[in-house]
This record gives C-alpha cells, sequence and structure tokens, in this order.
C-alpha cells in the first residue's frame, strides 16, 4: 500500500511544481525536465537558475522535489528547508516536507509539518490527509480517521483519502464502515481499493 500513497502524493506535489514555478515571466529548464521526468537535467536546471537567481523559492522547492523524486532525501530536506526560510507559510514547502518526513518514517516532524499546512488558507485537502497519515502512523486512530474527514470534506473526490480512512477502519474493526469507504474509492477509481473491497467486503 505505502507505494501507491507515495506514488500519489509525489504526482500531487508535481502538479505544484508546474502551478507555481511556471508563474513567472523566466522560464527555466529545471521545470520542463521535471515534467518530462528527466529529474537529474532538471536539478541541473535549477541549479544552473540559481546561480543568478539565489533567492527564487521556486528554484529551492522545484531542486527539492527532484532530489526527492531520485531519491536523494538529504539533499531534497535541505532544499525544501532553503525554501521554506524563504517563505515560512507556503503550503507547498510544507507538504513537501510533511511528505519527506513520512517516507523517512518521522512521524511527529510529519505531522507538525502537516498541520502547519493544513492551517494556511487555501490549503489542499492533501494537507489533511497527510495530518491523517501522521497520525495513523503515531498512535491516534481517532484523530487520523477525523483529518480523513477533514480531506474528504475539503475535497469530495480525494479517492486517497476514501482508501486510507478505510484501511484504517479495517485495522481498528470497523468492516461495514470501511467497506462504505472503499466503495467510494473504487466508484473514483482509486488504485487498489477493488483489491482491497474483494479483499475484505466480499
Amino acid at each position: 500500500m505505502r507505494l501507491v500513497v507515495i506514488k500519489y502524493f509525489t504526482g500531487v506535489l508535481a502538479s505544484f511544481i508546474l502551478i507555481g514555478c511556471t508563474s513567472g515571466s523566466e522560464v527555466n529548464t529545471g521545470d520542463s525536465e521535471f515534467k518530462n521526468g528527466n529529474f537529474k537535467s532538471a536539478v541541473t536546471g535549477y541549479s544552473e537558475s540559481l546561480k543568478t537567481r539565489p533567492n527564487d523559492f521556486d528554484l529551492y522547492y522545484g531542486r527539492g522535489r527532484s532530489y526527492q523524486e531520485l531519491g536523494e532525501l538529504d539533499e531534497a530536506q535541505a532544499d525544501f528547508e532553503r525554501a521554506l526560510a524563504l517563505e515560512p507559510t507556503n503550503f507547498q514547502a510544507l507538504l513537501g516536507m510533511s511528505n519527506l518526513q513520512l517516507e523517512q518514517k518521522n512521524y511527529a516532524s510529519a505531522l507538525l509539518y502537516a498541520t502547519k499546512a493544513e492551517e494556511i488558507p487555501g490549503a489542499p485537502a492533501l494537507a489533511s490527509l497527510l495530518k491523517g497519515r501522521a497520525l495513523h502512523q503515531i498512535g491516534l486512530p481517532e484523530d487520523a480517521l477525523k483529518a480523513y474527514g477533514t480531506a474528504i470534506q475539503l475535497d469530495k473526490n480525494f479517492g486517497q483519502a476514501y482508501f486510507n480512512r478505510a484501511l484504517l477502519k479495517i485495522a481498528l474493526k470497523r468492516n461495514k464502515l470501511a467497506c462504505e469507504d472503499f466503495k467510494l474509492a473504487m466508484v473514483l477509481e482509486y488504485p487498489g481499493a477493488e483489491e482491497s473491497y474483494q479483499k475484505y467486503c466480499k
């Protein structure tokens, strides 16, 4: 299940790069290389642009995401921290850090960053989802259920939130409620939902 989760998160965070980094008048090669999945070349492109724009949030965030895709997590964290130093309340970087901490099993830190992101007006449902995952791993299942519920309230079409909530309900032996969430995730064509429904609900 973890691979499904991480792939979804990185896909959503990648969309933030395409929205955020290309919004300026000056387009850099890092953005186009990232979009095409050439993450090593994207790192080079962002690094070149940083030579002339050393205080550009988007460049640090984009390079951090590229490092993350390459599995170079220490470098990714360093760039996210630089981005947050420039814009401490930017939910993109906060979500990037939360996702990174989840990958490294630093669940308390993941919760901290997700909570900060969730408190920012306009933050996406992903913030609540990441908060729910961290709470689940820390051992606070009821709080995790509430966080998943918040994510669903923010985005009724958030298949990942239904799926994660269903898995947690299975762990809590609330199978009937879990099956309802699996059904909703199936309608939204979330990967793994149908298999899980067949496993737990038939």
